[in-house]
Parts: C-alpha cells; sequence; structure tokens
C-alpha cells in the first residue's frame, strides 16, 4: 500500500468516506466479493477497523469506507477540509507491516487555509 490522502467534504463527515479507485489495489484481495476489512493504526497507536466496499453493479466500482469510519470520523471529530491519509508502515520491533491512518486538521487565519496540523 502507498499512501492515499483525501480533503474531507461533508458526505465523507456525515455518512461514509468515497476513496480513490486507486485506494483497492492497497487493501486485502476482495477475494470475489465487494467488500473488505481492513485495519489501521492511528498516529496514537489505537486500531480502528474499517470495511470498504464498492458497488455490486454499474460500470464504476465507487469505492467507500463504511462500517467503522462513523464511530472514527465522530471520536476524531473530523471536520470538512480535514486531511486524511491511509499509508502503510512496519512496525520498528517486529518488521511487520500495518496499515496506518492520520488526519491534518486545516490551520485557517481569517477565513483563509494557510496549511494543516495533526489535531
Amino acid at each position: 500500500m502507498g499512501s492515499c490522502s483525501k480533503i474531507l467534504t461533508k458526505t465523507d463527515t456525515e455518512k461514509r468516506l468515497s476513496v480513490p479507485i486507486k485506494f483497492l489495489e492497497s487493501l486485502p484481495p476482495f477475494k470475489g466479493g465487494h467488500a473488505v476489512y481492513f485495519q489501521a493504526k492511528d498516529e496514537r497507536g489505537n486500531v480502528w477497523a474499517f470495511q470498504c466496499s464498492t458497488r455490486k453493479k454499474g460500470r464504476y466500482q465507487k469505492p467507500v469506507l463504511s462500517k467503522g469510519w462513523l464511530a472514527f470520523a465522530r471520536k476524531k471529530k473530523l471536520e470538512v477540509g480535514d486531511k486524511i491519509e491511509f499509508y502503510e508502515a512496519r512496525d520498528q520491533e517486529t518488521e511487520k507491516p500495518f496499515y496506518g491512518v492520520r488526519i491534518e486538521r486545516e490551520i485557517k487565519i481569517l477565513g483563509a487555509v494557510i496549511g494543516y496540523t495533526n489535531p
């Protein structure tokens, strides 16, 4: 898994997180189904379980994180404009790969975005 980042929209913060199709390449295999579960560790070491699913029908897959996403979004108090990133890392002691997730919050001055910081 490389990394995948996105600036959050209203739908992302209130319903589900839509992710780029390229993100599917970095997830565990779907094995013929339309959904896969995976876990990601946040910057504090908390492990979060997510389900990534795609449309069952239609031309476009439109992947989204549904199960687990709203609990994460609420706990982290995510807002429109925040940036989320999923990435792959390795445990320093065991060398085992894991998925990581981090959030960056917009920094605004007089309504203008001047950067991002970790909340």
